[in-house]
């Protein structure tokens, strides 16, 4: 029983409304009077239909979502053998069901476009531990996929190829930093075959995209040396200063990120490699040098 102090009684006028959070209604206290008899539960939905429901008691199923060939939304065979009350099948009903799943599931993609759409989806669902991206990074390059699919750009090319050119086209639009490479050694497929699909889709879908802030690579890298946050701070700095000067203009962001963490470390005093920074940013040591110079030089001028 919760009291509302803001609401006057219609009838008797006084500020005395009770509302019951059992039955819903709403009503005076003084006089009686029933405003409403019924109000809606903001709450979360926690009726079961199954008692061996488990830890999700959760009557709503789960939300839509484009990563799945139907967006979710088909019927969906328990694959536990037991009926409603928890029971197991007998012998001849568990054939039946099982018969039943085997129908279901080919019903859900009887033409072409939605095979193919359960084969990319798929493998993109496999990508997604590889790379480590969040949810949203996966329903926009879903997205991106399925407008392919609708242009029929997919035809006669590699669906491996032009899921891992909507992902990382997702990645770039997110501004996740994944390079080309990482999604190529992910998804096994060549660097060059997936460059010519994100070509292909930023073109033909007017795909906008965001330029590469170079001071996200920082993390990436300075997390797989362990660096402390002091020299990755000061590394930071070092790139905004360069992006203030337009310095990182058409220069690689993954590169750039690298070069400044390596004038960090000299800076500070920590004993970090050239090769160790450039196998862990992906890059050549001959570019971190190149790049180093520059930043040095400009770096040490500003001071």
């Amino acid at each position: 029983m919760s009291s509302n102090h803001g609401t006057n009684c219609p009838r008797c006028g006084k500020k005395s409304m009770l509302s019951d959070d059992v039955t819903g209604e709403q009503f005076c206290s003084k006089c009686g009077f029933v405003i409403s008899e019924k109000s809606e539960e903001s709450g979360p939905e926690w009726r079961s239909f199954q008692k061996d429901s488990g830890s999700n008691p959760a009557r709503a199923g789960a939300p839509s979502s484009l990563t799945i060939h139907d967006m979710g939304l088909s019927t969906v065979i328990n694959p536990l053998n037991k009926d409603a009350s928890g029971k197991p099948l007998s012998t001849s009903m568990k054939s039946t069901i099982e018969r039943l799943r085997t129908w279901d599931s080919r019903s859900q993609a009887h033409e072409p476009v939605d095979r193919n759409l359960r084969q990319a989806l798929g493998e993109l669902n496999k990508l997604k531990d590889k790379v480590s991206v969040s949810a949203n990074v996966l329903e926009k390059a879903a997205y991106i996929y399925r407008k392919s699919l609708e242009k029929k750009l997919v035809r006669g090319r590699s669906i491996s190829a032009m899921i891992a050119a909507s992902l990382y086209a997702a990645c770039r639009d997110t501004q996740t930093p994944r390079t080309l490479k990482d999604i190529a050694d992910a998804a096994n497929v060549k660097r060059k075959d997936i460059a010519r699909c994100y070509r292909l889709l930023h073109h033909e879908l007017e795909l906008k995209m965001p330029v590469v802030d170079s001071v996200q690579c920082i993390a990436r890298i300075s997390s797989k040396l362990k660096i402390t946050e002091k020299t990755k701070r000061y590394a930071i700095k070092v790139l905004k200063e360069a992006q203030e000067r337009k310095e990182s203009a058409g220069k690689d962001p993954m590169g750039l990120a690298a070069s400044a963490l390596y004038l960090s470390c000299v800076k500070n005093g920590v004993s970090v490699t050239q090769r160790d920074i450039a196998e862990a940013a992906g890059v050549t040591e001959v570019t971190i040098r190149n790049r180093y110079k520059g930043l040095k030089a400009e770096h040490i001028t500003n001071d």
